[in-house]
């Protein structure tokens, strides 16, 4: 049963925060500020997302073939190829080290 008092907290925790932001004043989101941080949010929250998955375990650093998979895709976006090509890149070597062993 805690499970579903849970669940209804977040449901309504979270129909409350969509409320609050489209009951906000226009002026207010008009803000430079406003709109830079709207801009950024969601891309350092995937971020923060992404890192935590691929490096931690529980609350542990772990460095495994997820770490080697990121790393090789850090090095193909600073060669500027297509994200298909990242994409596969990570996948070819996250692959190869699991299959290492690593």
């Amino acid at each position: 049963m805690n499970v579903w008092i849970a669940i209804g907290v977040t449901a309504v925790g979270c129909y409350l925060v969509k409320y609050l932001g489209l009951s906000a004043p226009a002026g207010v989101l008009e803000r430079p500020l406003v709109k830079r941080l709207a801009a950024l949010l969601p891309v350092a929250l995937l971020a923060a997302l992404t890192a935590q998955e691929t490096f931690a375990d529980g609350g542990h650093l772990m460095l495994d073939a997820r770490a080697a998979g990121v790393a090789v895709a850090a090095v193909a976006l600073v060669l500027r190829a297509p994200f298909l090509v990242v994409v596969g890149v990570a996948v070819v070597v996250a692959a190869g080290v699991r299959a290492l062993g690593g």
